[in-house]
């Protein structure tokens, strides 16, 4: 048997596959972290990639509006922002003059306690901050982006600062590319209008994972940043193990790219054959939050599954399915070509994750290990359920022969396996 440990929350859980039937493990080509994450951010911003430095941007008296990724997201915000505070102070800036945004999109605010531990007590207690709600009334237009005709209204608070400053990770993103960079602006900080019209350009088929060129979704998140006027970003890449390996600061775009390119040489796996069984962890906490996020995992794994073959998801889902238009979906639109004709008259992001599961399920059948009730597990979302990771691998050997041969995905909301040509 070979053994193998896959995260689960903020644990572990182990499947044991017969050495026969086990193919191997897809893993990023990992590197190591910093040894110093602060004095790598510092010097980073001293260092900016196509941009004055923030002390040729801002002045002691300038207010500074700063984004961070909401709790669904495993940006290292308590190493990336005290540096990026105390860099502000040294340069005069006070603390009353900075405000932290949540970039939270359509997703729910931000509890205090998450607050706390996103960016650590003692920012959270120096710094004041907000949640972004893209209903809010008093979210400010900016303009139209030209290409796509998205139009683009952003958080007040963000909009009337003297200078914007984004921060998050670069990763893969199974429709805009990659996360990062213009991200945190569309849709972290914007109307849901925007973010709708946004996000209704994920039916283009290059709308994909690590796809950014002729990829609209990516092209319109860019044009509505620029837009949006931001001076700076603090970005970095994590290794598997969340720890900084790499941290690109400066112009919005000429930083993200470098940081795409690291990610692209990390996280882009090749594979000379698919199997007839993946198993798929989400990649724990905060990427298996619920089902709508741990659905990226689905979307990776199904690029080294074999047609009618079995994935099988490790994810807690501790929120349960976590979006309610998913749910909604789900539950009424019973069939993938209800769903693709509703998709199509009047786009909805929850109804979008909705056709991209029920196609996935035309392909392959999909266990879940969870703590899911199966009402929704089964009943809603056609998943097939099992308590335990070995369980589970036992059903999906039912389902494609004793002989059947297993890929492991430990971390699968960020590995992309790719068939060598």
């Amino acid at each position: 048997m070979v053994e193998v440990w896959l995260p689960y929350d903020k644990t572990e859980v182990c499947a044991r596959i017969p050495t026969r039937n086990f193919l191997g493990s897809i893993n990023p080509k990992e590197k190591r972290g910093v040894s110093n994450a602060n004095m790598e951010i510092m010097k980073a911003l001293n260092q900016p990639i196509g941009s004055k430095p923030l002390n040729e941007i801002l002045g002691p008296g300038s207010s500074v509006a700063i984004v961070c990724d909401d709790v669904t997201r495993p940006a290292p915000n308590r190493l990336m922002v005290p540096p990026l505070i105390e860099k502000l102070n040294q340069l005069g800036v006070k603390d009353e003059n900075i405000k932290i945004i949540f970039g939270c999109g359509t997703h729910r605010a931000v509890e205090s306690d998450e607050a706390k531990r996103i960016l650590g007590e003692d920012i959270f207690n120096r710094i004041e901050t907000s949640s972004h709600d893209c209903n809010a009334k008093d979210n400010v237009y900016i303009g139209t982006t030209k290409k796509h005709g998205t139009k683009v209204s952003v958080n007040k608070t963000f909009a009337e600062a003297d200078i914007r400053i984004l921060t998050g990770d670069i990763e893969m993103h199974y429709y805009a590319g990659f996360g990062g960079g213009r991200k945190s602006v569309l849709p972290a900080i914007s109307s849901a209008e925007a973010i709708q019209h946004n996000h209704s350009l994920t039916l283009h088929p290059n709308a994909r994972t690590s796809i950014l060129k002729g990829n609209p979704v990516h092209e319109d998140m860019v044009e509505a940043a620029r837009l949006a006027g931001v001076d700076f970003i603090l970005n970095v890449v994590t290794n598997s193990a969340g720890e900084i390996v790499q941290v690109f600061a400066g112009d919005m775009e000429q930083s993200f790219f470098e940081g795409v390119k690291l990610v692209e040489e990390m996280y882009k796996v090749p594979i000379d054959r698919r199997g007839d069984i993946v198993v798929v962890s989400a990649g724990g906490h905060p990427a298996d939050i619920n089902l709508y996020q741990a659905y990226k995992a689905v979307d990776n794994a199904l690029n080294c599954v074999k047609r009618r073959g079995v994935i099988v998801l490790v994810a807690e889902c501790p929120e349960g399915y976590g979006n309610e238009k998913f749910y909604e979906w789900m539950a009424n639109l019973k069939d993938l070509k209800s769903v693709e004709k509703q998709i199509r008259r009047h786009f909805d992001l929850g109804g979008f994750k909705a056709y991209r599961l029920l196609k996935a399920l035309e392909r392959v059948d999909i266990v879940i290990v969870s703590t899911m009730p199966d009402f929704y597990a089964v009943n809603v979302f056609k998943l097939r359920t099992a308590r335990a990771l070995n369980d589970a691998l036992d059903e999906a050997f039912n389902i494609a022969g004793r002989k059947a041969k297993v890929w492991t995905i430990p971390h699968g909301h960020s590995t992309l396996p790719l068939m060598e040509t």
